[in-house]
């Protein structure tokens, strides 16, 4: 099955004289076990998207299908339980639940894609554990420095082994050693588990992890890369 499929894709944000088109007519497929860099500068469009193929944005054009489900011929309860069981999320800012323990919401995710509590916290503390945070596990997220809080939302969108990871720009705030972390569990996701990685950054230190680096300017995919956009 392949994890992701965008034909044609359009999105348009704002209305009226504010109308910016953020994805122009964008065709792309992404195969299990493949890791696709969006590179781009600030603007354009990498995370509308990541949004789209995560079905958190509705096209205005075309279609996106993720793991066999078409989206806009989805429910909005059938979306969201693809999320659950088939996609990770990476978000720019965690997101991680701040009532919730490092450890806990790591294997929140996993028990809400149906992974039995004690796999759940055991696949947990491996994840934390490989991205360096393992000794943090009992901290809430405000408790978390920006470079830990990230390590564990990049933990969070593995532990249930989804076929679709979608990242977004999950290496922005870590330093050489937890960057090389975070590349390494992307890229086992990606050989070990058959998953589909995207990720849109600007670090090109992932290019070492990637099979595809594909360059987005003004909601154009496959624009060529003239520089580096740091």
């Amino acid at each position: 099955m392949i994890p992701l499929e965008m034909t044609s894709v359009c999105r348009t944000r704002g209305r009226g004289a504010h109308a910016v088109q953020a994805v122009r007519n964008i065709t792309l497929r992404v195969d299990p076990g493949e890791v696709v860099l969006l590179r781009g500068p600030s603007g354009s469009g990498k995370t509308t998207l990541l949004a789209l193929a995560a079905g958190l944005l509705a096209a205005d054009a075309g279609t996106v299908t993720v793991a066999g489900l078409r989206l806009d011929r989805a429910t909005e309860s059938a979306r969201r339980q693809l999320r659950q069981r088939a996609v990770g999320l990476v978000f720019q800012r965690g997101g991680l639940a701040s009532h919730l323990s490092a450890r806990d919401n790591v294997r929140l995710m996993a028990e809400l894609a149906g992974h039995p509590a004690r796999e759940s916290r055991r696949q947990a503390d491996l994840l934390l554990e490989s991205l360096g945070v393992g000794h943090r596990a009992a901290q809430r997220p405000q408790e978390l420095s920006g470079g830990e809080e990230m390590r564990v939302a990049v933990a969070r969108a593995l532990v249930h082994r989804p076929m679709l990871v979608l990242a977004d720009e999950p290496t922005a705030n870590l330093d050489s050693v937890s960057g090389a972390q975070v590349a390494e569990c992307l890229a086992r996701a990606a050989k070990l588990q058959g998953a589909a990685v995207v990720i849109a950054t600007h670090d090109d230190r992932l290019l070492r992890i990637a099979d595809r680096d594909l360059g987005l300017t003004d909601g154009v995919l496959g624009v060529p890369l003239l520089r580096s956009y740091g």
